[in-house]
């Protein structure tokens, strides 16, 4: 008996290579950006709170910015769909850099709430978002993914922190909102 044991389990095990059996992938990310549609009251309120404190704090200093770092002249509804996904993405990590390092600031108060919920998004978002990206995209998403990179690059700590302060209402009520519908927002 032991031995015919012994021969089942060869036999199984020869089976599986020859007909090319594997293990079972692991599981796949679940990619749900649907809960994005609209952010609590709570949360809207947490950021306005942020944005407020800013601009208060902005009065006692003077600051000379050269270039409006998300001023654009189009709407993310313009690009693919899964070009939406690498914008936000970008959109998300300047912002993200940007007020991790005003936490450090007399806004560490008001800033707590903000950023788990804008890195919780960014988690959630690198779900949708394929290990394997085609590098091909549109000359307006590469043009705005070039912007991002050379603004963090030359502009100053201080226009980084008003471009995305002044941004916040932008990027969580339009294109969050946006991406987060899909192929619905047209």
């Amino acid at each position: 008996m032991r031995q015919t044991g012994h021969l089942l389990i060869l036999a199984v095990t020869l089976a599986a290579v020859s007909t090319g059996a594997q293990a079972a992938d692991p599981p796949k990310k679940q990619c749900y950006l649907g809960k994005f549609k609209s952010l609590s009251p709570q949360e809207l309120e947490a950021f306005k709170k942020a944005k407020d404190a800013f601009e208060e704090s902005m009065l006692l200093t003077d600051r000379t910015c050269r270039v409006q770092i998300f001023h654009r002249s189009w709407s993310v509804k313009q690009l693919q769909v899964k070009e939406r996904l690498l914008f936000l993405e970008a959109e998300l990590k300047l912002t993200v850099e940007v007020l991790g390092k005003m936490s450090k600031s007399n806004l560490e108060g008001y800033l707590g709430r903000p950023l788990w919920t804008l890195r919780y998004i960014s988690q959630e978002l690198q779900r949708c978002i394929p290990q394997a990206q085609d590098s091909r995209h549109s000359s307006r998403l590469t043009h705005w993914l070039h912007k991002l990179q050379e603004a963090r690059e030359k502009e100053t700590q201080g226009c980084l922190e008003a471009s995305v302060m002044f941004n916040l209402f932008r990027l969580l009520l339009e294109d969050l909102k946006c991406v987060a519908r899909g192929e619905l927002c047209i």
